[in-house]
């Protein structure tokens, strides 16, 4: 038995908290192993606790979300942020993924949405679809620098690996880009943990604005 998905809830509204954790505990693959009120009981919660997923509320009295996801990102690479907004395409939920987030979900959002964007960002997988991809750069490409890979990273990649990094960068799925190259989704997984390592990109979302930086999206 694989072990469960370690949930850190972070919301200013107890009863929000309260939902979340009904749901998530619910089910067998997820466990919430802790909550906040506010960024700088995030940042505390998930130091101590050091949860796979930390689902992170944008505006809260005192430290944002914006600022807490960014503290999280860098102190706890393997801790991946899922941050909660009202509004779709809201402005605080981008200023979250350039803060290192892995995706944005409505507060609204229906049960099996929820669990499928934990699991989804748990296994490497981005938490936004193809129209909040192209919103995502739209809004992020005047802020990016110029298309520059001195690095080399991308010239490493093969032309099938450029396929995929290609896909990655127009928000398909694993099983979305297996349908379109043909190929099996356990393949598809291996492509993807090759470019994210060959790129040094921390996960989906990272890579999906190298790909625009790059001029490969």
């Amino acid at each position: 038995m694989t072990d469960p998905i370690r949930v850190l809830l972070v919301d200013d509204q107890d009863l929000i908290r309260v939902g979340f954790r009904l749901v998530l505990e619910a089910e067998p693959d997820m466990l919430v192993i802790g909550e906040a009120g506010d960024g700088d009981e995030a940042i505390r919660r998930a130091t101590e606790l050091r949860p796979d997923i930390v689902l992170m509320d944008i505006r809260m009295p005192g430290l944002d979300g914006i600022a807490a996801t960014e503290a999280i990102v860098a102190s706890l690479p393997d801790t991946r942020v899922l941050v909660l907004t009202t509004f779709d395409l809201d402005e605080y939920a981008f200023g979250a993924i350039r803060a290192g987030a892995s995706g944005f979900l409505l507060k609204d959002a229906q049960r099996h949405e929820l669990t499928s964007s934990v699991r989804a960002v748990h296994r490497g997988d981005a938490a936004l679809s193809p129209r909040v991809t192209r919103r995502l750069l739209e809004h992020l490409g005047p802020r990016l620098p110029a298309a520059d890979d001195g690095s080399g990273r991308t010239a490493s990649l093969t032309e099938r690996e450029r396929d995929v990094f290609r896909a990655i960068a127009r928000g398909l799925t694993n099983s979305e880009i297996a349908h379109e190259l043909h190929l099996s989704e356990s393949t598809v997984k291996t492509h993807v943990g090759r470019v994210l390592m060959k790129l040094e990109a921390r996960d989906r979302i990272h890579a999906v604005i190298l790909a625009h930086r790059y001029g490969m999206s």
